[in-house]
């Protein structure tokens, strides 16, 4: 019998199916796909399990195979994302650490930089480093800038460490160690004997070296990171442990593959060394099926719009790319300021996010104002409206009081809504409050989490000199579509696309990525003075040690690609830019390591043809050209990659026609329209029964799935495109906003 949804027959068993599992806060997603039928999709939504996430991901994965037709047994790839590192890093969830650094610079975690959030407060909150300052151990020894001894390192102050971890109850099963010493990056000999006594005197110690995790210049940010590492890497084996678990407990010989923040994915080995790499996994992948879609669909620039039950985030893909950065903050204490959290020095999708989700909790602050998130009611107890406990009204609650949520078709009706319980909550902690009736208190949550997302994505958009209105606006997650339209309505958009599936939108990102490694190197000279010998040996040394760790997972050394980048800056400045270096140039360095002889030649080709590439990088990202100021390198940086999977969009099968058909709507029911002022009687369509071949319907509408619903508010209309995505235009606007290029 063929699924409706899906459009695909559960009597036919594929032998080879992939699937993308991404744990969120609030709803654990899963997308299953048949290799043997591109396009074929069965999702799968469940709460999430906080005490055992594994419990979450075997009940959406058991949901997934039954309505398939399948069998653990036939699962060849198991992609998956997870929030789990960067929840431990906000919430302080992680193992006990020490630092073990340099005499000396015990306290750089805690003076962290020059640069002041806030120069204007006196009693400025700074991010609490990972480990106290009584976990925090010198050694005697000292590096150069180069990387030549200075000072040796002294034994002797190692075993006075490993003597006072000891005292404090580190080794075996017990606390995480992060070693991070004065330039190890440019020559890593002291770390790696510091680590090879401890482990010698503390069996089972567990250690992170700095120039392992983030082996580059700047030693606050490498330590951080080294530290937030190991922080997080006990936690992170027990978890990967039970998913594999879980997965060999359902029979399933499925590879497992983890989503990095930079957009690639890595083995369970390398998430095991390096959980730190995973501390954006899930948004990242959110931002990867938005471009996977847009490339798919003509529209390769788009602002990508992700909201589910936690948290909201947009990222503004230009040229069919998600852009990435290689600077992340975690936990920043003053929401949205740059330099009041943790930096960690990763590869990470460059994408704004903010606490208002589904579950975000609504309030009264002591001002009269009506404030949403970050902090949410998640999983358990959840939203007033599910039943499980929760009294705080939340935005959940809000979209069910204004009609736009049907509270018996929650997850296709597996769910059951209460509305009385949110309209009580909203009545009690927001309507008394402000005077509001319960409709209104309801509108002003609403509202005002779409103002807050709005401002993020018009923030993200002007940093890099774009203009969000633009783009499209391409939505997904289980809340994205509801807000959507009012979202794209305070940023001037006009064109919004609801991808099929929109609501476990994010797998997608998963099983279009390929298998990755990020690898940097610190070379600090101007290019007027760099050895490109040296740039040349730099490079080919990580284009080999990411080949063979390609090859040790699967990929055939063949179809290995290498992307190249230099992090670039003008003399006297503090930070850099990044740089793609143009195939000249890498051509020039690859023929200089393999003959040195040809240095003059290749060294000359290769500075001209970088040095244009950072004129016109600083060009696009500022609006000037760079002035007469020479130029210098900081770091240098290889990403290998496998190919890119075989993989089709899911999108819906059914009957077509040669002539426009009417959507008949399966019913109605009361919704609230500002426009308007009052709930109307609003046409109730399901999206299984809309096909590209039908007449745009027009607003206001609501067209339900199982996993989202999608609100056309009065004015605007909804038609179906070949993809199987609902693209909604909003008035105002006569050509469609596909084709057009952020200014």
């Amino acid at each position: 019998m063929a699924n409706p949804r899906n459009g695909t027959s559960a009597s036919v068993r594929p032998t080879r199916w992939r699937v993308g599992i991404d744990i969120g806060g609030t709803f654990t997603d899963l997308l299953l796909t048949d290799d043997e039928n591109p396009g074929g999709a069965w999702f799968g939504k469940v709460l999430t399990t906080p005490d055992d996430p594994a419990r979450g991901v075997a009940a959406a994965l058991t949901e997934a195979l039954e309505r398939a037709g399948a069998a653990t047994r036939d699962l060849a790839t198991v992609i998956h994302g997870t929030t789990l590192v960067t929840n431990a890093l906000i919430e302080r969830k992680g193992d006990r650490t020490a630092l073990v650094t340099t005499r000396g610079f015990r306290d750089a975690v805690e003076i962290a930089r020059e640069h002041r959030y806030d120069m204007y407060d006196l009693h400025l909150d700074l991010p609490r480093p990972l480990a106290p300052r009584h976990l925090r151990f010198e050694v005697d020894e000292r590096l150069r800038a180069d990387g030549t001894i200075y000072a040796p390192l002294d034994l002797a102050s190692v075993d006075a460490v490993a003597d006072a971890l000891h005292g404090a109850g580190f080794g075996g099963e017990t606390g995480a160690v992060a070693v991070c010493l004065l330039h190890a990056y440019r020559n890593p000999a002291h770390e790696r004997a510091v680590a090879d006594r401890l482990r010698e005197r503390l069996p089972g110690v567990r250690l992170s070296l700095s120039h392992e995790v983030a082996g580059e210049i700047r030693e606050y940010e490498r330590a951080t990171t080294t530290l937030a590492n190991v922080y997080v890497q006990r936690l992170m084996e027990g978890y990967l442990g039970r998913i594999e678990a879980t997965l060999a407990e359902a029979g399933s010989p499925a590879r497992l593959l983890l989503m990095l923040s930079g957009g690639g994915t890595a083995t369970v080995d390398t998430a095991r060394r390096f959980p730190i790499r995973l501390v954006e996994s899930g948004p990242a992948a959110g931002a990867l099926a938005a471009a996977a879609h847009g490339a798919a669909t003509g529209r390769p620039n788009l602002l990508s719009f992700d909201m589910g039950g936690t948290t909201a985030k947009a990222c503004l893909v230009t040229g069919g790319i998600p852009p990435v950065t290689t600077e992340f903050e975690v936990d920043r204490v003053y929401r949205f300021k740059a330099g009041s959290g943790l930096p960690v020095r990763v590869p990470s999708i460059d994408l704004i996010e903010i606490g208002a989700g589904g579950g975000s909790i609504a309030r009264v602050d002591r001002f009269g104002l009506v404030k949403v998130g970050p902090d949410s009611a998640g999983a358990d107890p959840g939203p007033a409206c599910y039943g499980r406990g929760g009294t705080m009204p939340t935005v959940t609650d809000a979209d069910l009081v204004l009609g736009y949520l049907d509270a018996s078709h929650f997850l296709g009706g597996t769910m059951a809504l209460d509305l009385d319980a949110a309209r009580r909550a909203i009545a009690m902690h927001v309507g008394t409050p402000t005077g509001l009736d319960v409709t209104g208190g309801a509108w002003a949550i609403h509202q005002v989490v779409n103002e807050a997302m709005a401002a993020a994505a018009r923030m993200h958009a002007v940093e890099r000199g774009k203009d969000a209105a633009a783009v499209p606006l391409f939505a997904f997650g289980g809340a994205g579509p509801v807000h959507a339209a009012g979202v794209a309505r305070l940023l001037g958009s006009r064109e919004i696309v609801v991808p099929y599936g929109a609501g476990v939108g994010s797998t997608i990102g998963f099983l279009a990525a390929p298998v990755s490694f990020d690898f940097v190197r610190s070379y600090y000279a101007r290019l007027d003075a760099t050895s490109w010998a040296t740039v040349a040996t730099l490079l080919t040394e990580m284009e080999a040690e990411g080949r063979d760790l390609l090859t040790a997972s699967g990929i055939d050394p063949a179809t290995v690609a290498f992307d190249h980048r230099a992090e670039l800056r003008l003399v006297g400045q503090a930070h850099q830019v990044t740089v793609d270096l143009p195939p000249d140039a890498v051509e020039a360095l690859h023929a200089l390591a393999a003959r040195p002889s040809d240095g003059a030649v290749a060294a000359t080709v290769a500075h001209d043809a970088i040095a244009r590439a950072f004129a016109s990088t600083y060009r696009t990202l500022y609006r000037r050209d760079a002035p007469p100021v020479a130029v210098e390198a900081v770091n240098w940086r290889v990403v290998a990659r496998g190919p890119v999977p075989a993989f089709a969009l899911p999108r819906p099968t059914g009957t077509h026609s040669d002539a426009p058909r009417l959507a008949v709507a399966k019913g109605h029911r009361p919704a609230w329209w500002p426009e308007v002022g009052h709930h109307v009687p609003t046409a109730v369509y399901d999206r299984a029964a809309l096909a590209p071949d039908m007449a745009p319907i027009a607003g206001p509408a609501i067209v339900e799935e199982r996993e989202s619903t999608t609100v056309v508010p009065p004015g605007a209309t909804v038609e179906v495109e070949a993809s199987g995505a609902l693209v909604i235009r909003l008035p105002g606007r006569r050509a469609s906003l596909a084709q057009r290029t952020p200014v």
